[in-house]
């Protein structure tokens, strides 16, 4: 009977008995994902109208893609975007990404080729025009753009050698329909601009998969959504003229149904390091 009950004793232990109870371990809760969000205005939310107090001239906004995107995925956001950004500018707020990041969005390069100027000139009445406009962002976007990309990818891919990256392009803001009575973008010009779009997006792509990264192409979720169109999703000539031809709270949420899915495949995926 002793050797019995020594057995049972043994058995209670084994199976995780304690007084009486048993102990189960708890299962290992995954860590959130740590989400850096860098990039311009694009990515901090310009054109939403509301911003984070303290964010000062960056205008973050808390309708921006990255804020809505890390509150469905549940990451813990590092949000480093701010408007007006340059790809050097981008390349300033690497420094900034956690050193545990796992997840990583960019959008730079509009500001280098002064895309929010050239607008601002072909709003202006007749008879001025921005052909010489376009064609100088279109020179910049072919010959200068590509080697600033080549920098700031490189410094992210340093600075987050473990992270999942998604470059996030811009979407075409025309539709060929000239709504806005205070501005004055003839249907030519704007399909030059759409066209500066489409190289500025082709640009981007190329630079982003020759260093491994995905990329997010704004154009067709956009289209339909331009300015003029029935449902906006980018603001036309504003007050303050700073909203303009940025994406409304609309287009964010836009953004963030294109962005989301695409961090989630990043995040399942055995993304190229370069």
């Amino acid at each position: 009977m002793n050797v019995v009950r020594q057995r049972l004793r043994t058995i209670l232990v084994l199976l995780g008995f304690a007084s009486g109870s048993l102990v189960f371990a708890a299962p290992a809760q995954a860590a959130p994902p740590a989400y850096a969000a860098l990039g311009d205005s694009y990515s901090s939310g310009l054109g939403t109208r509301s911003y984070y107090p303290d964010s000062g001239s960056c205008y973050r906004s808390p309708y921006s893609y990255p804020v809505l995107d890390a509150a469905r995925m549940g990451a813990r956001l590092t949000f480093l975007a701010c408007a007006g950004a340059t790809v050097a500018g981008v390349r300033g707020q690497v420094g900034d990404i956690p050193s545990g990041a796992t997840l990583v969005t960019v959008s730079a390069g509009g500001n280098d080729a002064g895309f929010s100027n050239v607008l601002l000139r072909c709003a202006l009445p007749w008879p001025l025009t921005c052909w010489d406009q376009i064609d100088h962002a279109n020179t910049v976007i072919r010959t200068v753009l590509p080697a600033r990309l080549d920098g700031l990818y490189a410094a992210i891919r340093a600075a987050a050698p473990h992270a999942r990256v998604l470059v996030v392009g811009y979407p075409r803001l025309f539709n060929g329909r000239e709504c806005n009575l205070a501005s004055r973008i003839s249907s030519s010009e704007q399909r030059a601009l759409n066209a500066t779009a489409d190289l500025l997006a082709t640009t981007i792509a190329a630079r982003a998969a020759a260093h491994g990264f995905g990329y997010a192409d704004a154009r067709g979720p956009f289209t339909g959504h331009s300015v003029c169109a029935d449902a906006e999703w980018i603001n036309g000539l504003s007050n303050p003229v700073a909203e303009s031809y940025h994406p409304n709270r609309p287009g964010q949420r836009g953004y963030a149904d294109l962005v989301g899915p695409a961090l989630t495949r990043l995040a399942g995926s055995r993304q190229a390091r370069v």
